[in-house]
């Protein structure tokens, strides 16, 4: 079981912060749901909540950035695209300021249902020009995710972990390098996010039945490394699984996809998330499994990429880490 780290966010982003005095923390009445509230109370003159009006923020972190600050700015990822599109493209993305984005509740990391579950935002921020994004996958990712997203010259969009995070990696985020987890032969397993802890408890069952499993851990989805994802497929014997917490349309999948398609590689790829639908509300282990993003939806993906039946069962895995919806470690249930 991974050793669990509290609101590593709140931490690292103040310590960033102010090491550096360019960096303003712009919040949209979230401000203890995005675990700034603290960097709020000590330094309010580095701090401004414009409340509910995110397309306001939007154009008001492009003016600051045209004034030579670098805005961090704080919601929910749904929050950050779906209602400020315009002001996002015309204020931050088409002048290439230097935004950056914090946005939280990836996915079904929320109960919350469609209004807060930002399932799409891959897509719709891969198609914006001048766009980076960051996924963060661990605690570790999430401490390191301000000065990886601050390295950027230009705007950058980050799915950003909170509450109660799992420590699995030991070091910090290195923009534009995918993490190689596993090196194996058989199978080519890409995740990111929250899904890289299920291939992990999948893995664990897998290997020792014998089934080599090459795993890449993704924190930088644009821009990305085809050549190098190119030369793990070439590696393995029978295909790819893609599994996002995300889409299947626009994402993860779809960016290996289009590699695999424009260097005609004659490999099979199967993708895991969610197709076509949005989430209801629900646990994050329950929302994994109904919608095939767990560890034993992988494992029956490996079965039917290498066309074998395995002989593993849910009992076979170790159990999901469960997560209380309301903690200390989160502001609200949401």
């Amino acid at each position: 079981m991974a050793v669990m780290v509290t609101r590593p966010y709140a931490r690292a982003f103040e310590n960033y912060a102010l090491a550096h005095p360019d960096v303003f923390c712009l919040s949209a009445d979230l401000t203890s749901s995005c675990e700034i509230d603290g960097f709020r109370d000590r330094h309010p003159d580095r701090f401004m909540s414009l409340g509910m009006a995110e397309q306001n923020m939007m154009s008001f972190a492009g003016g600051l950035g045209m004034a030579g600050y670098r805005p961090f700015l704080h919601s929910f990822g749904v929050f950050l695209y779906r209602r400020p599109y315009d002001q996002l493209i015309a204020s931050v993305a088409y002048p290439r300021r230097k935004v950056r984005l914090m946005g939280f509740l990836p996915g079904i990391t929320t109960p919350g249902g469609m209004t807060h579950q930002a399932i799409e935002d891959i897509s719709v921020m891969r198609s914006i020009p001048n766009m980076t994004i960051l996924e963060t996958g661990d605690a570790t990712e999430v401490e390191s995710i301000c000065h990886a997203a601050d390295s950027i010259d230009g705007p950058v969009y980050c799915r950003v972990l909170r509450g109660l995070v799992p420590r699995l990696f030991t070091t910090p985020i290195k923009v534009g390098e995918m993490r190689e987890l596993a090196c194996g032969t058989d199978v080519l397993v890409v995740t990111a996010g929250i899904t890289t802890e299920e291939a992990m408890r999948a893995r664990d069952v897998l290997e020792p039945r014998g089934v080599s499993i090459r795993h890449l851990h993704l924190n930088t989805i644009k821009p990305f490394n085809a050549e190098a994802l190119l030369d793990h497929m070439n590696a393995t014997r029978y295909g790819v699984i893609t599994m996002e917490n995300h889409v299947t349309e626009g994402g993860l999948g779809s960016l290996v996809a289009e590699i695999i398609a424009e260097a005609g590689v004659g490999k099979r790829l199967l993708r895991l998330g969610l197709r076509d639908t949005f989430a209801h509300g629900g646990s994050r282990p329950y929302l994994m499994r109904f919608y095939g993003l767990d560890a034993f939806s992988l494992v029956r993906g490996i079965e039917s990429v290498m066309q074998q039946e395995l002989g593993i069962t849910e009992d076979n895995l170790n159990t999901a880490r469960q997560e209380a919806v309301h903690s200390k470690a989160k502001a609200e249930g949401l």
